[in-house]
């Protein structure tokens, strides 16, 4: 309940100059609960608060932040009150935050910061953008690998406080090499005169600072371990990635992948905060590509113009057709997107993915075939005069492309993505309305193919 009288209390202890009391009041909260609190307020306000909060609180906090309520705060602030905030952050949090923020305001964070601080930062931008290094964090503990389990545990007492994580500790060469890990939990319940290199595990998953962060996310799902190394190209440890900073990961590259899905390019920033011209660029390059993918329709229609002359009544059912396509490859693009992102399928198993949506592609389209020729059915019995003596012909046509494009449209979108991915494309621009389209095309083909033989084959 505290946390929903927080807003307006916030301001009214800020004008009455109770600043002890505000200050003792957000600091029993967690980190998550503060910032809740803080996201509506004016900008000095907030600035404010900041400057009163215990600088451990205030980092986490501000680190809770949607990145527009960041900037507003940090401009309100003074130079002092934004250098003690930079300083008490975490390395990684501070880098996600100056490579989000615009670049006069990151220019002026940049030059506050004591030039150890500016070493880290310039260091961790000089990784590829979206790169595990960019996400990874210096603050570990690394003991060396002659040492004895006694001599490992008065260093982490003397230099454990502070650190990103103590669940693990990782061992280094006089190189600085990963050579292995060690359990806090092994190095308690050993002695104190036993190698760390009896009781440290060599076989330690590890990741390139250079890797994408995609692949971080697929090692942390894979060893369910709470962080990871990241080392250099010749194995020297550089840092850590902590969980905490894969699920910001996870929750960006779905955002952007859904995104793509739905037909539009990926936005760099949070819905509101996208202007409108911004929104219509990112948009617009699908639509148009989609707009004239389904001039190409109106193309193949006009293939068939004498054909729909001849039979009127097979255009009543081309809606029908084009439909069961697009829906049935967008939901196989869904299914196999997903499935790459999770790792369940490769580009190995395209034979494997095609068997099965052949297989999928059959049994969908057989009720949707049973339906629309018992529609068909129903439909001559009530109006005779409207299908004429060609309705049993019109049905197996309908019935018989329905399977078809189903089965066309399923192995459309489950292969697709797949080729995409291939070729080194973001399997993701293998959009539902990507596929719907391209299924639309050759689904008319396919109906009207059918048409010639069954249709106008009985005609004559």
């Amino acid at each position: 309940m505290l946390g929903l009288l927080l807003k307006p209390e916030i301001e009214q202890l800020i004008q009455e100059g109770k600043l002890t009391e505000l200050r003792d009041a957000l600091s029993e909260l967690p980190p998550a609960d503060v910032a809740d609190a803080l996201v509506d307020l004016p900008p000095e306000s907030s600035a404010v608060v900041f400057r009163i909060l215990p600088r451990a609180l205030a980092a986490e906090t501000f680190d809770f932040l949607p990145v527009d309520v960041q900037e507003a705060i940090l401009k309100a602030m003074a130079d002092k009150d934004v250098r003690e905030l930079l300083e008490a952050m975490a390395p990684d949090d501070r880098t996600r935050l100056l490579e989000e923020l615009p670049a006069s305001v990151t220019k002026r964070l940049m030059d506050l910061l004591p030039p150890e601080e500016l070493s880290l930062v310039k260091t961790l931008l000089g990784y590829p953008e979206d790169s595990v290094g960019r996400r990874m964090t210096p603050e570990y503990i690394a003991v060396h690998i002659d040492w004895l389990v006694g001599q490992a545990l008065q260093y982490i007492r003397r230099y454990g406080k502070n650190k990103e994580t103590l669940n693990v500790v990782y061992v280094t060469d006089e190189r600085g090499r990963l050579c292995g890990d060690v359990r806090i939990s092994d190095l308690l319940l050993a002695s104190d005169d036993q190698p760390i290199m009896e009781i440290m595990d060599d076989s330690v998953p590890r990741l390139l600072a250079t890797d994408d962060q995609e692949r971080a996310v697929e090692m942390f799902g894979r060893y369910r371990r709470d962080a990871l190394p990241v080392v250099s190209s010749d194995g020297v440890l550089l840092g850590i990635l902590t969980v905490d900073d894969v699920l910001d990961v996870a929750q960006e590259e779905a955002t952007e992948d859904i995104q793509k899905f739905g037909g539009t390019l990926a936005l760099a920033e949070p819905y509101l905060r996208v202007n409108t011209l911004t929104m219509v660029l990112k948009r617009a390059p699908w639509l148009v590509i989609l707009f004239i993918s389904e001039m190409l329709t109106s193309t193949a229609l006009s293939f068939y113009e004498h054909q729909i002359a001849s039979v009127a009544a097979l255009a009543f059912f081309i809606p029908l057709i084009i439909s069961s396509g697009g829906n049935s490859g967008s939901q196989a693009a869904t299914l196999i997107n997903r499935a790459l992102a999770l790792g369940e399928v490769t580009v190995k198993d395209a034979w494997r993915v095609f068997v099965h949506e052949i297989r999928a592609g059959a049994l969908l389209g057989l009720p949707l075939a049973a339906i629309v020729f018992v529609r068909i059915m129903v439909w001559h019995w009530i109006t005779p005069e409207k299908l004429g003596p060609i309705w049993l012909s019109l049905a197996i046509t309908v019935s018989l492309a329905v399977i078809c494009v189903v089965l066309w449209g399923n192995l459309m979108g489950s292969l697709l993505p797949l080729l995409f991915k291939t070729i080194g494309v973001d399997p993701a621009v293998t959009s539902a309305p990507f596929v719907a389209t391209l299924v639309d095309v050759t689904g008319i083909i396919i109906y009207f193919t059918i048409a010639s033989f069954v249709v106008f084959g009985n005609l004559h």
